[in-house]
């Protein structure tokens, strides 16, 4: 087994560190107080080419692998979940599915301006009664020969304003079920395509995440992706790839909130010595790194299987699973290591706190991916 990294992949490391540090952190608790979207910050992470890095570069992206994606998003996610969510579904749902499901006239019109950053795009599968069960779609595509009327709503949709390209799963023929679901491309500015107010969240305040309404959008039948019914397929194919990623974007918060913590510890002191020296807190810092580690190898297994093509249902699946815990956990508990000051916005720790839950709930949650890992082991 070899864990070293590349020359290339180190230096994608630190240009992913210098970006977070130098862009992101300037500014990242004014975005996160006030729901900014960090629109600067996502134009210039296009223009590094941070947002079609998994993309062949004949579609103009990074052509880079799962693995650099991977270490990127921990990076940036160290600083800024807000910013780093846009990129994991620019990179992970909505660059990957066209480029691994799209037709050639697909990737020519929409994933050339995607992987370079001159748009960003959506993934649209979660309905106000369709989150963990993906199947019960109440989103409609009727077949009208060469287009499909689109009708419905999309709840939770991140970059769901600031797109201008939206992957949408609907059910085009119901006694079908699953087998009867397409995914279609459509664009911003579609007749009949409505955007629904911004969400005031908990955490990830400066993602842009809104409700879609879609009325009678006519969707040219060159805009379906794949064969008749590929769409619930498409979903969790592309899902499950999208989990590495967010499973990277936890591994960042934790690391993000223990490093934090770690250099709070050698700061503050109280009885006479910094707070590093007593063992209650030495200890937690023993905890936090440990489990931070773990995660970390089981992200980049992840990513690992799905460069060299192994099936990662299972590995996306566990590293979700365990870093997206590790995150909510490292982050509770470098709030508890800055005592009162971990309750303060300047010291950055709550607002990773209030990040990291976001990650045991999107694009699957953690009983979603038991269900998974569980079916897989059982199978063998």
């Amino acid at each position: 087994m070899d864990f070293s990294l590349s020359e290339e992949q180190e230096m994608i490391r630190q240009a992913a560190r210098d970006f977070a540090q130098n862009e992101l952190l300037p500014g990242v608790i004014e975005r996160d107080e006030n729901q900014t979207f960090p629109k600067e910050q996502i134009k210039k992470l296009g223009e590094l080419g941070f947002l079609g890095m998994m993309t062949d570069p004949k579609y103009n992206g990074s052509g880079m692998d799962t693995l650099s994606y991977v270490i990127a998003m921990e990076e940036l996610s160290k600083v800024d979940a807000s910013t780093s969510v846009v990129v994991s579904v620019n990179n992970s749902l909505v660059c990957w599915g066209l480029e691994t499901f799209g037709n050639e006239q697909q990737k020519e019109k929409y994933l050339s301006r995607l992987a370079s950053g001159e748009i960003i795009g959506a993934f649209c599968l979660s309905e106000p009664e369709a989150g963990s069960d993906a199947t019960s779609q109440r989103t409609t595509a009727i077949d009208q020969g060469d287009h499909y009327i689109l009708n419905g709503t999309k709840n939770w949709i991140t970059n769901g304003g600031t797109a201008e390209v939206y992957l949408v799963i609907a059910q085009t023929d119901k006694e079908k079920g699953h087998k009867g679901i397409n995914a279609l491309i459509v664009e911003k500015d579609m007749k009949g395509f409505e955007i629904g107010p911004k969400e005031n969240k908990l955490g990830i305040r400066g993602s842009d995440t809104h409700s879609l309404i879609f009325n009678d959008v006519k969707v040219p039948k060159e805009n379906r992706i794949g064969e008749d019914g590929f769409g619930f397929k498409f979903a969790m194919k592309t899902l499950s790839g999208g989990r590495i990623g967010i499973a990277a974007q936890a591994l960042g918060i934790a690391a993000g909130a223990y490093e934090l913590a770690l250099k709070y510890s050698k700061e503050r002191k109280a009885f006479g010595t910094e707070i590093a020296n007593h063992q209650a807190i030495a200890f937690k810092l023993a905890d936090m790194h440990t489990q931070i580690e773990a995660a970390r190898l089981l992200v980049y297994k992840a990513a690992r299987d799905k460069d060299e093509g192994k099936n990662y249902d299972l590995s996306g699946a566990m590293a979700k699973l365990y870093a997206s815990q590790v995150a909510m956990d490292t982050a509770v508990e470098a709030v508890q290591i800055h005592g009162g000051n971990g309750f303060v916005k300047d010291y950055h720790v709550e607002r990773l706190m209030r990040d990291a839950k976001i990650t045991q709930i999107y694009e699957g949650t953690s009983e979603i991916q038991k269900i998974v890992i569980s079916r897989s082991i059982l199978r063998d």
